[in-house]
């Protein structure tokens, strides 16, 4: 029992030692600093998904507002809910994050939905009634203060994932993003982001 005991703790003694170790040198090849970055990317990723949706849940008060005072404006309004269904219909998990071609197609859903919500307010433009009316300006108001949460939500997410792209490509960090999986992300193209960009016309 007594010549047990002390091989007992030489081993787990060198079990320590061995995680000690291990656990030194991940800190020192940026495992621990390519956690952080990631989980920077996923959530910036997630205030922007949040003010989307926030644009979204905005579009069936905002379009039944103007049906009531131009309902003969039929393709804008079925323009702006096809958009808004084709946006709300893509499902964003953390893997969109690295898959450049799922990205993209987010992207461009998103684009389409500002698009047809310029359009929309467009048209608000012809009608006088519309325009004065008080639950239209409130949604105005809630829409343009969305778009800039977007705007800004997206410039951190565009600044967070530069920052965990330069970490993961620089030596030696490049080594032990390979050996994990740890990919550079995909960001906002100018194209897309110059489309994205242009916030619904609101005045007043």
């Amino acid at each position: 029992m007594q010549m047990l005991l002390p091989t007992k703790f030489r081993q787990s003694f060198v079990r320590w030692l061995a995680l000690g170790l291990l656990t030194s040198l991940l800190s020192a090849c940026g495992y621990n600093q390519i956690q952080v970055k990631d989980e920077a990317v996923k959530a910036a990723w997630s205030e922007v998904v949040n003010q989307y949706q926030r644009r979204a849940d905005l579009v069936p008060n905002l379009v039944n507002t103007v049906k009531g005072y131009a309902s003969h404006e039929q393709s804008t309004l079925t323009e702006v809910i096809n958009a808004r269904a084709k946006a709300t219909s893509i499902t964003v998990t953390p893997e969109t994050l690295n898959d450049p071609e799922a990205f993209k197609r987010f992207q461009q859903a998103q684009g389409e939905l500002s698009g047809a919500l310029s359009r929309l307010m467009a048209v608000s433009e012809n009608y006088p009634n519309l325009k004065a009316d008080g639950l239209f300006r409130d949604l105005q108001s809630q829409l343009e203060g969305t778009e800039n949460r977007i705007t800004v939500a997206r410039n951190r997410y565009i600044q967070a994932v530069q920052d965990y792209n330069v970490y993961v490509r620089q030596f030696p960090n490049n080594l032990t993003a390979k050996m994990f999986g740890y990919s550079a992300k995909p960001n906002f193209t100018v194209e897309n982001e110059k489309a994205i960009s242009t916030a619904p016309t609101v005045k007043f």
